[in-house]
Parts: structure tokens; C-alpha cells; sequence
């Protein structure tokens, strides 16, 4: 017998055999610079990159809308089973059971819990990556940019020690430990950072989680072939996987970071393709996981690494933010201002970025990193660099990061760069958009800068919410997508009308890159809110939608909704706030809403999850949720009707409180 191949050998003769030959009929059948790809592409809400992304000589995402425009109606409905080798099988009036005698209720509560789990399953990997390099930048004696939010974070969790480093070290142990408990072991840290009313209906509810991992490990065996058929306890599943996914995927991976990366300030900054700058080496950065940068970040900025790139024939490096990476960097834009060149856009204005030319590398390292830059970065020459073994790109360089490698790592990908750039710099077209975007988008919003300028408290905000000048809040967050109305068009749109009604909007996600492009993030976009609301804007000079950055921020508004309940005195589902995910894109997303849920808020959704074949299900998302959480679904693609929805509810909230 012969020696079975390790997995890199095989991996090897599978692309020297198959893949090389489908990237060269791939580059084969790619439209060259010097061909019009054509007009046809979807709507946005940034009509300048409509334009520019139109005139594209390339296909992208937005080019291949059309061609994807017919859908499956078993899948939009959730009742396609394809578990086992008797399916698929589609459940339709006729055949009311799959061939197992599965019902569509059944089938379409598995899907869901599935679609959860995968997305629960990302944020916890985010969390624990976070987590490691907390505690082995703490072990290293490493730099702890944050050490406010440290202390913050070690008062809540109950964590003392003798110096900052011995702190961090407990603190990150303190949250592996509850991740790797097994799902029948309750987490420890939920109590601790749950709102107290909260964590009492949960336990009601018989809904809070054991351990993060063992509870996605769960939750996909759970929903696999022959096993589990009520569907009102998968949909319990599902709550329990929002809340592990919320507090810890989401609030402790932003506190974390905040601890690793210091806090968000607030400033001005540019955002849109304006910030590609050609005098730069510039990398567009992708994914989730901002602690990955560290040390990369500092040696960019070093004297060896400017002195290297102007040896290139370029003034420095410069990092262009891209999806919700790129977001958490412009919260922290403040103490990086020399090497973080701007925010360029969301999932969907990838291409559109990388378009310009301008950009030599992409550095990613999670998902939102479209498969479709892939072809237009080896057309352009550009660089990719993968840092996470779970988000391997087809036509790029792997480069797990390695913590106690971290310095030789940034030395090899700088170099690297620095050849990229000497490579196809003068060989390139450059098809820059300077004029694309703004200059003075307010940045750097979370729970702790917004507070502090509001005088240390939130007394100021409440006490404008009770005397009417501001009506409630709307957190509008979650993905892009390119179908719900085109590229952010029903996120932008709702967001109008939200603060034409003088219902102030917090945002996060790449819901944020498309709204901030748009303008709605500077002050002078205070015109475009209601007249008590324009009042308020004008008087403190900020925006009527304020960014709170990534998708992970959803976590920082959940901090915003618990301690404005607990100044009030009341419940999370009695406050005057509701949630639009209006463009909610992937699974992750829905864990994001099951935890919006568990937490009491109405959720709105401009596209429905794939659960409309199931009455049950619908019925307990969009009816019955209000009874046990507080919380409800609402399904609505218009935007002018969603506002009315959504204010009728404020309304309804504030009559609640008496206001």
C-alpha cells in the first residue's frame, strides 16, 4: 500500500489537475480592461458609484443581479428538504409531506435552525480568535492600547488582578472557558452581562445557553435527517443561539477589541473610493477580525516600512477600509490616522474599490469577501493575502496568522506587497473616483464616546426622548444586499424617512458603508430629518444617523438599549427602539435577529428569512414572539410603509411609558 498524501500534498495535485485549468478559462473568458462590459447593472442608493459601477470594462456582483433575477419559490419559501438521498423534496399542497413525512413546518424550522447555527457558529469564532489574542498579548506583556475599557470589562465580568496584563490574561480565559463549556453546562458570563429583567424572562423561558460552540454543535445535530420534528423547540434553539451569539459574538467581541485596539473617539473622517490614494501602497482590508491587524498596523507605520515603500517609488503604506473590518477601523480612525487612509465601502463596493486601480493588495481574513473580486484582482494584478485558514480565497496566498509569529508574518506580507506594487504599478490603468463619496462623515460612535459627549451620562438623550424633540430610536443594521430595492436603496430609503419623522437611527454593519456614502452621516444632513430632530442636530452639530461601525456593533446598541432601560427603570421591550436588519444578507445576520428577538425589539426585515412556507413558524415569529419575548418580526419591503410601521410603534411604546 501506498503512503496516503498529507492534505497540503493533496491539495497540491488537486490544483496542479483541476483548478489551474479552470482559473486560465476563468481569465479566458474575463473582459479585459479595454472592453465595455456593459450598462445593465442593479439600482443603488449611491447613485454616483451606480454610474461608475455601470461603465465598469468588468463584471461584478452588481453586472449579475439580472441573470440571477429567477428564484426558486421552494427555497424562498423554505420547504426544499435536501438532507438525505430520498429529496430533494418540495412540499406543495399536493404533497404536504416529504418521502420521511417530513412537514413543511418541520422542513422549514430545520433550515432555519441550520441557517442560525452557521451563523452563530461565525461570530463565536470571531469571539474566540479575539479572545486568544487578548490573552496572548497579555501573556507577551504586549501593548493594551484600551486600558479604560480594560477595567470596565474586568469590573463586569468580576476579574481582578495585580497589573493590566495579569487583568486582560483572566478577563480572555474568562470568556474561552464559556465558549468551550458543553451545551448542558450554563454560561457563566451571561448573568453578568445581561440586563437583569432579560436574564430573568430567559430563564423563564428555559432559553439561556450552555456553551457557545457546544450550542452550535447543537443546534446542527439537532436539525439534521430523522431526528428532531417540533418545531417549536428548534425555534427555541434558535433563541438560545441568539443569545450566546449576541453577548458574546457580538457586545464581548467589541469590548475585547476595544481593550487590544483602544476606544472609538469621535472625529470627522473621509469615507468613499475618494480615499484610494495612488501615492500610497494601499491595502484593502476585508472581514471581521481586527486584532489580526495589530501588528501589521505598526510596522506599517514604521520608519522601515515607509523607508522601504518610498525606495518602491510611493510615499508610505495606507490601509482602505473595506466591509465591517474596515468599520471597526474607522471607529478607532482616531489612533491610526497616519496609516488608515479612510473607509471605502461595504460588501458590495469591494469590486467597485478594487476597480480603481489604485489598491495593490487585499488582506482578508473572514467572510464578506466576495468571490467575485477574485477575477478582477488577478486582471489587475493585485495581491491577496488570506489570514484565516477558514476564509481561503481561490487565487491567493495563505497566511494563517500565527500570534507568536505575528512579527515575522508582517515583515514577509509587507515585502510581498512592496513586490506587488513594484509589479503592476505603471502596468495598470488607473480609473480613480475622487469625487465619490464625503469628507465629513461623524466616525468613531460607540456606547462610551456617545455618552461621554453627552456629559457622561444619558440623561440628555432621554430626557429630549420624553419631551417629543426626538420620538424613539431606530437601530437600522445588518448586511447589503442587491436585491431588496438594489445596493442599500431600501436601507438608505428607510433611514430617510425614519428621520423625517424625528426618529433618530443608529446604524451598524454594511448597512453603515452604504449609508455613510450617501451623505446621511454628515451634519448638514440634518435638512433631510423632521423639524425637532433637525433642531437637535443643528444645536450639537452631529448627524441624525450616527454609525456605531461593523456588524459587531449590534453588540455596542444592545449596550445603548440595556443601560437607557436601566437609567429609565423599565424593560427592554418598553422602550421607544426598534430594529431594521431592512437588507439583511446571510446567516449570520439571522442569529443577529434571533438575538434582537430574545432581547424584546421589534425587528424589521425588508426581505423575509427563507420560513414563509411554514404557518407555524411565521405565526411565532411575527405573532406569538411578542408574548414570550417582547419581540416580533416584520416583513416589509417598501420603505415609506416599513417608517410607518416602525413609528406606529415608537408611538405605541412611548403611550406604554406615559410620554
Amino acid at each position: 500500500m501506498g503512503i496516503l498524501p498529507t492534505a497540503s500534498c493533496l491539495e497540491r495535485k488537486i490544483r496542479s489537475l483541476s483548478i489551474r485549468k479552470v482559473h486560465q478559462t476563468f481569465k479566458g473568458g474575463f473582459l479585459k480592461m479595454n472592453q465595455c462590459y456593459g450598462c445593465s447593472t442593479c439600482k443603488s442608493a449611491d447613485k454616483p458609484l451606480e454610474g461608475y459601477i455601470a461603465s465598469l470594462p468588468m463584471e461584478t456582483s452588481h453586472h449579475r443581479v439580472e441573470s440571477q433575477s429567477t428564484k426558486c419559490g421552494f427555497g424562498l419559501q423554505g420547504v426544499c428538504c435536501r438532507l438525505c438521498s430520498n429529496g430533494p423534496c418540495r412540499i406543495t399542497p399536493k404533497a404536504p409531506r416529504g418521502i420521511c413525512g417530513a412537514t413543511a413546518d418541520v422542513i422549514v424550522t430545520r433550515n432555519f435552525l441550520r441557517a442560525v447555527a452557521a451563523g452563530s457558529g461565525c461570530y463565536i469564532h470571531i469571539v474566540e480568535n479575539t479572545a486568544l489574542n487578548v490573552l496572548k498579548t497579555a501573556q507577551a506583556k504586549g501593548e493594551i492600547k484600551g486600558e479604560k475599557a480594560l477595567e470596565h470589562l474586568a469590573e463586569k465580568l468580576g476579574v481582578t488582578g495585580k497589573d493590566k496584563y495579569e487583568k486582560a490574561e483572566k478577563v480572555a480565559k474568562a470568556v474561552l472557558e464559556d465558549l468551550y463549556k458543553p451545551e448542558y453546562e450554563k454560561m457563566a458570563l451571561v448573568e453578568k452581562l445581561a440586563y437583569a429583567p432579560r436574564f430573568q424572562r430567559w430563564q423563564e423561558l428555559g432559553i439561556l445557553p450552555g456553551g457557545a460552540k457546544g450550542e452550535v454543535f447543537h443546534g446542527v445535530v439537532k436539525c439534521s435527517t430523522n431526528l428532531n420534528s417540533d418545531p417549536v423547540d428548534m425555534l427555541t434553539d434558535c433563541l438560545k443561539l441568539g443569545i450566546s451569539t449576541g453577548l458574546y459574538g457580538l457586545t464581548l467581541t467589541n469590548l475585547l477589541n476595544d481593550v487590544l485596539l483602544g476606544e472609538p473617539e469621535l472625529r470627522m473622517a473621509p469615507v468613499g473610493l475618494r480615499v484610494v490614494d495612488p501615492d500610497y501602497i494601499n491595502i484593502m482590508i476585508t472581514g471581521h477580525q481586527h486584532t489580526i491587524f495589530v501588528d501589521l498596523q505598526e510596522k506599517l507605520r514604521s520608519p522601515e516600512a515607509v523607508a522601504k515603500a518610498q525606495a518602491a517609488g510611493a510615499k508610505g503604506f495606507k490601509l482602505v477600509g473595506c466591509t465591517c473590518v474596515g468599520q471597526d477601523l474607522q471607529l478607532r480612525g482616531a489612533h491610526y490616522a497616519d496609516i488608515f487612509e479612510g473607509h471605502a465601502g461595504n460588501n458590495y463596493t469591494s469590486e467597485a474599490v478594487l476597480a480603481t486601480g489604485g489598491i495593490d493588495a487585499v488582506l482578508s481574513e473572514f467572510n464578506c469577501t466576495l468571490p467575485g473580486i477574485e477575477p478582477i484582482c488577478e486582471e489587475l494584478m493585485i495581491k491577496q493575502i488570506c489570514l484565516d485558514d477558514v476564509a481561503k480565497k481561490a487565487n491567493a496566498e495563505m497566511k494563517p496568522f500565527v500570534f507568536e509569529k505575528r512579527e515575522e508574518q508582517s515583515q514577509e506580507i509587507i515585502d510581498e506587497i512592496i513586490e506587488a506594487y513594484k509589479a503592476r504599478r505603471g502596468k495598470v490603468q488607473m480609473n480613480l473616483f475622487p469625487e465619490h463619496g464625503n469628507d465629513d462623515t461623524l466616525t468613531g460612535v460607540s456606547e462610551g464616546s456617545l455618552k461621554e459627549f453627552l456629559g457622561g451620562n444619558w440623561k440628555p438623550l432621554i430626557d429630549l426622548i420624553v419631551a417629543g424633540e426626538i420620538k424613539g430610536i431606530a437601530g437600522v443594521v445588518g448586511c447589503s444586499n442587491l436585491t431588496a430595492g438594489g445596493h442599500d436603496v431600501l436601507s438608505v430609503e428607510l433611514t430617510k424617512e425614519l428621520i423625517a419623522k424625528d426618529i433618530l437611527v443608529l446604524t451598524a454593519g454594511c448597512s453603515s458603508g452604504g449609508i455613510e456614502n450617501c451623505g446621511l452621516m454628515e451634519p448638514e444632513a440634518a435638512k433631510l430629518a423632521g423639524p425637532k430632530l433637525r433642531a437637535v442636530c443643528e444645536k450639537l452639530n452631529i448627524p441624525p444617523v450616527l454609525n456605531f461601525g461593523p456588524c459587531l456593533a449590534i453588540g455596542r446598541l444592545e449596550i445603548v438599549a440595556t443601560e437607557l432601560a436601566e437609567a429609565i427603570g423599565v424593560d427592554m421591550p418598553q422602550l421607544p427602539l426598534v430594529l431594521s436588519a431592512a437588507q439583511w444578507l446571510e446567516e449570520q445576520a439571522l442569529a443577529d435577529g434571533c438575538f434582537g428577538l430574545a432581547l424584546g425589539l421589534p425587528l424589521h426585515l425588508g426581505l423575509p428569512p427563507f420560513v414563509t412556507g411554514s404557518k407555524l413558524v411565521t405565526k411565532v415569529l411575527t405573532e406569538d414572539m411578542k408574548q414570550l419575548t417582547g419581540g416580533q418580526v416584520i416583513i416589509n419591503g417598501d420603505a415609506k410603509e416599513s417608517a410607518d410601521i416602525l413609528e406606529k410603534i415608537i408611538l405605541e411604546k412611548r403611550q406604554g411609558l406615559n410620554i
